[in-house]
């Protein structure tokens, strides 16, 4: 038997188990619930994997992971870490933060930094009618094609503010849906914005004091870990004197990222798992503790807001022919827009290395309703979705 005839095998096995788990969960009641449970582990048993010499087993998960290196073949990957703890433990070795694989397989890795080595290139759909919009990331080389749906946001207008709520789910955008995992809010005038995180960024971090804790489905968060509002990020943008005819100016305060993470050896925060017990009802979705490193507690509640990473827009040039502003998109952006920027670290951050001028974050308009969104290490794709949703908010000191 061929190694591909031996995957093949291997996930029509565990896609029967899946299918018959599911089954199983949808009709559980009282003392059948736990035969029910069983019933998974026993199919297991009786298969002709659970007979196959551990060695062997992990050569082919990590095959399996290493040969469907993009959606819509990812999925297989997130499908063998449903199946049982052993091969969830083989994929939670196998499968590499977004940082170090450029790879976007499961929930948490939109928490996480992007790649160090090229970028995540993404697109966001705006919806007018239902004032909501939707990543995703490409499946190709195009600039938007069907995509792999990654985050949702909806805005919520409100007396003093507007508020985009972010959420894992293309429909249910609720903040007290289980899915939900940050917001983006605006002061009245549009000029600034904060993203708060639903979940501690870092070891040690401080909720906002509007408010510590929430209640998410139908089930308490413990208080072991704390889940509301974290400040990871603060929006600026500057009055343009110039009206419409000249262009944005946006300076970004990373609050949750120190400058030194785009310095060579320099390391960001990163999440590791979703500290929300209602997510378990997930069983394919892994929630493990990677080996990247964390901002220590002590020396994060002792930062002064010198030495977060400060992000600011490249200035654009003015074209004397095309009589506009220009900036290099370098392909990736086609529509001339005020909401068109890319963002790179700032002078301030005090390196002064050619890091600075990497575009960490680019964000340009394609067409009516769909903007190409990328971006790169050392912020992550809910970071990056966050700064894009500031760029729509309607900015009435500033055009």
């Amino acid at each position: 038997m061929s190694f591909r005839s031996l995957i093949q095998d291997m996930r029509d096995e565990f896609g029967s188990i899946s299918r018959h788990t599911l089954r199983s969960r949808s009709h559980r009641s009282g003392n059948a619930s736990r035969a029910a449970a069983a019933e998974p582990s026993e199919a297991m048993d009786q298969s002709c994997w659970s007979q196959l010499p551990p060695e062997l087993l992990r050569e082919v998960l990590v095959r399996i992971e290493a040969s469907e290196s993009w959606w819509p073949a990812r999925k297989d990957v997130v499908s063998c870490t449903g199946v049982c703890r052993t091969w969830r433990g083989i994929m939670k070795e196998a499968v590499r933060v977004p940082e170090v694989s450029g790879k976007l397989t499961f929930p948490i890795s939109l928490k996480q930094p992007g790649p160090r080595d090229g970028t995540l290139k993404c697109f966001i759909r705006r919806n007018r009618t239902t004032q909501t919009y939707y990543l995703y990331i490409g499946l190709t080389e195009a600039l938007a094609d069907d995509g792999k749906f990654l985050l949702a946001a909806r805005k919520c207008r409100k007396p003093t503010c507007t508020d985009y709520l972010i959420s894992l789910d293309k429909v249910d955008m609720s903040k007290g849906s289980s899915t939900y995992i940050g917001k983006l809010r605006s002061n009245f005038l549009g000029t600034k914005f904060t993203v708060y995180d639903a979940h501690p960024p870092y070891d040690g971090a401080v909720v906002s004091k509007s408010r510590s804790a929430r209640v998410i489905g139908l089930n308490q968060v413990s208080p072991r870990i704390p889940a509301g509002n974290y400040p990871v990020s603060h929006i600026s943008y500057e009055l343009n004197v110039l009206g419409s005819r000249g262009p944005r100016r946006m300076n970004c305060v990373m609050d949750s990222i120190p400058a030194s993470a785009v310095e060579e050896g320099g390391k960001a925060p990163t999440q590791t798992e979703f500290p929300l017990s209602s997510l378990d009802t997930f069983p394919s979705i892994p929630f493990f503790r990677s080996k990247s490193a964390r901002i220590d507690t002590t020396s994060q509640s002792s930062t002064q807001k010198e030495d977060r990473l400060v992000l600011k827009n490249k200035s654009p040039r003015w074209h004397e022919q095309l009589q506009c502003w220009c900036l290099n998109f370098r392909g990736r952006v086609t529509v001339a827009s005020v909401k068109n920027f890319q963002l790179v670290a700032s002078d301030d951050n005090g390196s002064g290395s050619q890091e600075n001028d990497k575009v960490i974050l680019q964000f340009g308009k394609i067409g009516k309703d769909l903007f190409t969104m990328d971006y790169r290490y050392p912020i992550s794709a809910f970071q990056a979705f966050a700064i894009c949703l500031s760029s729509f908010d309607t900015k009435i000191a500033c055009e």
